[in-house]
């Protein structure tokens, strides 16, 4: 499992006093708000003020103190340490831990391995095996289990094939 997650990416400064516009990679940008340590570009700030706005948030951090230094964080993503992340209720899951995890039948056949997920209403799945790669939603019925440690997604085939491309 990977030891930092993205959780964000810095669009732009926003004003004269150091603070970041973030395009939140959670659900709701209002998660960041349980950080107090990130890094950006591998440099650890401390986080001084979240103030969240739909999918964005505007974030102050320690050593970041004018437009200049916070223009220099453009276009990097705003990671976080694994252990530092809160837990996810049964059921969900980082999309981190998802990517190369084997995706197989009920009766264990391999389909391929998850090299993309694009979280919406019903996530898409993307899964290569070979030079082949098939994408699904993650409708109802398709997904019958995850196993993360394991690194395996089980998939009901007649569903799996209803939904593929």
């Amino acid at each position: 499992m990977c030891k930092k997650l993205t959780v964000a990416t810095v669009l732009k400064p926003q004003g004269i006093l150091g603070e970041i516009k973030v395009k939140a990679q959670t659900d709701s940008a209002e998660d960041l708000k349980a950080f107090k340590k990130v890094l950006i570009g591998g440099e650890e700030y401390s986080v001084l003020s979240v103030r969240a706005s739909g999918d964005f948030a505007f974030l102050g951090l320690k050593g970041v103190a004018d437009r200049n230094t916070a223009e220099l964080l453009r276009g990097k993503d705003v990671e976080v340490y694994r252990d530092e992340i809160p837990a996810l209720p049964e059921g969900r899951y980082y999309i981190a831990d998802l990517i190369g995890c084997e995706v197989v039948t009920e009766k264990g056949v391999p389909l391929g391995t998850v090299t993309s997920v694009t979280p919406a209403r019903t996530d898409i799945y993307v899964i290569r095996r070979g030079e082949k790669e098939i994408t699904f939603a993650s409708a109802d019925g398709v997904i019958t289990d995850i196993d993360v440690p394991a690194g395996k997604i089980y998939v009901n085939s007649k569903r799996f094939k209803e939904v593929s491309l």
